[in-house]
């Protein structure tokens, strides 16, 4: 049995394709405490997502967080279940489907598919089934705006771990951020201008990333300030000033140090100073999920008006909006550029069957099974 894998249905004539892998981080398969807690062993199990010796961290999440937080999680989860599924599986599905799409209108003959970084699809199962049609160039776009080592970089380990058992591995080239990506920019700012169409801009817009230890800056991960530059770019283009908006950062856990200002803790202080109005938009992320549509759409509208502020709105993310799905192809477009991924004429298609034709023949003629 040989080390490697190969595609099982391998075939010396199959044309070379070129394929787009979306990553995003992953969701339980239900919104109940079994699947959740595979899902948090699976993600807290990730030395890129916690990075404390697995000597003390181990029984810490196998004794009480995974007894703990499971149940917990899973209610919080089906307050945003939809009768689809979860919505960050809804959206990078809808994503994937319409991209697709998009590149196919510019002429783009691409494979396009998503995989989860935790849960399913898995991104193990999403290459191989590109490896079974060929792809013998593949580019990587993590759905993460700021790179950041616990969520871009734990992706593409996983796309090279599962490359290194392979026969024939494909030319890679992957996409490292799009923070400042300008038409990420202009997805955003006509999302954030929609919502405001009807009522104008707020007293103050609080722009919301996740957040990560604060270590992890001081080690030169660059997410921090990249978060940075997304939210003055999209202050700057939707004409607010310092004293309109601020960045803030969510989803903390544990003991130490996470990057500020907390997201909770701004809005209760906006709260306690009866402002009248305040929304939210969350640009670290480009589908709701639960850390949007939980953390931020209920519990920072309870944090803010519980503390005496006066309306709160969520803005949605990017999601399927066709501005952001069309920023996503000019992306890919950017990157995929000097590769054959231009659909061929019916002449060149041709052309190209006769020569595959011929490779087989050789190959077969050399003992390969026909």
């Amino acid at each position: 049995m040989s080390r490697f894998s190969s595609a099982a249905d391998f075939d010396h004539a199959m044309p070379a394709r070129t394929g787009v892998l979306l990553i995003q981080l992953g969701t339980p398969d239900a919104p109940q405490a079994g699947a959740v807690r595979r899902y948090l062993k699976e993600f807290l199990s990730d030395p890129r997502v916690v990075e404390i010796p697995r000597l003390v961290w181990w029984p810490i999440l196998n004794g009480i967080i995974l007894n703990t937080r499971p149940r917990k999680s899973a209610a919080k989860y089906a307050q945003i279940w939809t009768e689809n599924g979860s919505p960050l599986a809804v959206y990078t599905g809808r994503q994937t489907t319409m991209l697709r799409g998009y590149l196919g209108e510019r002429g783009l003959d691409l494979e396009v598919a998503y995989a989860m970084r935790y849960g399913r699809p898995s991104i193990a199962q999403a290459l191989r089934e590109m490896r079974e049609r060929n792809v013998t160039r593949l580019l990587v776009l993590p759905l993460y705006p700021q790179y950041s080592a616990s969520t871009t970089a734990t992706g593409l380990d996983a796309v090279w771990a599962e490359l290194s058992g392979w026969r024939n591995v494909p030319e890679v080239r992957t996409v490292r951020s799009f923070h400042d990506f300008a038409p990420y920019i202009d997805a955003l700012v006509e999302r954030v201008r929609a919502s405001w169409m009807d009522d104008g801009p707020p007293d103050r817009l609080v722009i919301s990333f996740h957040g990560v230890p604060r270590r992890s800056l001081l080690l030169g991960d660059p997410y921090h300030c990249e978060c940075q530059v997304t939210g003055r770019l999209l202050a700057r283009r939707l004409g607010l000033g310092s004293e309109q908006c601020v960045v803030t950062f969510q989803s903390r856990f544990g003991r130490a140090e996470w990057l500020q200002p907390y997201t909770d803790q701004v809005l209760r202080e906006l709260g306690s100073k009866k402002v009248g109005r305040v929304d939210v938009v969350c640009p670290g992320f480009v589908s709701d999920c639960l850390e949007t549509l939980e953390e931020i759409a209920i519990e920072g509208r309870q944090t803010f008006i519980e503390a005496g502020g006066g309306e709160f709105r969520y803005i949605p993310c990017v999601n399927d909006h066709p501005a952001f799905v069309g920023a996503m192809a000019s992306l890919v477009q950017q990157h995929v550029g000097g590769w054959p991924v231009l659909r061929a004429s019916p002449e060149a298609a041709a052309e190209g069957d006769q020569a595959l034709q011929q490779r087989r023949q050789r190959a077969v003629a050399l003992g390969a099974p026909r």
